[in-house]
């Protein structure tokens, strides 16, 4: 079997209509007819979007047609892609664990945790015309010595980069380690009992290991300034999630999501981590080599 994008939608069409809807078990609601696009058509529109690189829906739309329209005949238009994909999220949510379950790195008891800022405007002005004032802030990013204004994503992953845990949140409410803690209290981001979690320095604190140990679960972190570094703390896992993280911004364009509306901005970055987790998940079944990139789709 081959590494490319028709095979990849392909294979995520026959799992999303053969496995992830039907547990889902949800009617469709309201008369009419039916969807000339399935919902598992969009989902896979909306992978091939972010894997092609058009962060834009409108110039998506208009190149869809040559770039995967012997796979779908059928296309929306931008309105109706824009609605529906907002409608989609929580079942491209299902369908990013759905995937993380059935790739095997996820049963190692190892996960790398990391956040990273995700603009959404320049200024409150901005904020109040998108419609995300509350849901983002002004925050920090110690990485780039900078200010921004938007959300902070934070993502938990497995060495080889699938994403088994995600969420968003204001940087000027929500702390780090608080967000942690509340990502950690859904039974569906848990890591198993015994896991490690390495992060950075920034998730130091006694008090922070203790809710994570009452978990039954481990922080390994660099030391601080004030703390004996024992000189034991891999770095390499930590370039780890920094690559995926890079992989996030500068193949699937994070940051450059379009969202105006908390709805749509939770859609658009579900959009980019279920692309990443079906590369990786796609990858896995055909017994493909492992990419530094992560993704092997250079188109």
């Amino acid at each position: 079997m081959d590494a490319d994008l028709d095979t990849l939608l392909i294979a995520l069409y026959v799992a999303l209509e053969d496995h992830i809807i039907p547990a889902r078990r949800t009617r469709r609601a309201g008369p009419g007819r039916r969807p000339k696009v399935t919902d598992a058509e969009l989902v896979c529109l909306a992978v091939a979007q972010a894997l092609l690189r058009y962060p834009d829906e409108h110039h998506w739309l208009r190149a869809a047609p040559a770039r995967v329209g012997h796979l779908f005949p059928r296309l929306l238009s931008q309105p109706e892609y824009n609605r529906r994909l907002r409608a989609a999220a929580d079942l491209m949510e299902d369908a990013l664990r759905w995937l993380a379950d059935h790739t095997p790195a996820t049963a190692e008891p190892l996960r790398l945790m990391d956040g990273t800022p995700v603009p959404c405007g320049a200024s409150r002005t901005t904020a109040r015309r998108s419609n995300l004032f509350g849901w983002a802030g002004y925050g920090h990013d110690t990485s780039h010595h900078r200010f921004y204004w938007g959300t902070r994503l934070m993502l938990l992953v497995t060495a080889e980069g699938t994403i088994t845990g995600f969420g968003l949140a204001n940087p000027k409410l929500v702390g780090e380690r608080q967000q942690v803690l509340g990502l950690l209290a859904r039974r569906k981001n848990l890591p198993s009992p015994g896991s490690t979690i390495v992060c950075d320095k920034g998730f130091a604190g006694r008090d922070f290991a203790i809710a994570l140990a009452g978990k039954a679960l481990t922080v390994l972190r660099p030391a601080r300034k004030d703390e004996p570094d024992p000189g034991i703390f891999p770095h390499w896992l930590r370039q780890r999630v920094e690559a995926i993280i890079w992989t996030l911004k500068g193949q699937l364009h994070l940051e450059h999501h379009g969202g105006r509306i908390p709805t749509g901005l939770w859609a658009r970055i579900v959009q980019r981590l279920l692309a990443l987790n079906a590369v990786i998940w796609h990858n896995w079944t055909i017994g493909a080599p492992v990419k530094r990139s992560l993704i092997p789709y250079d188109h």
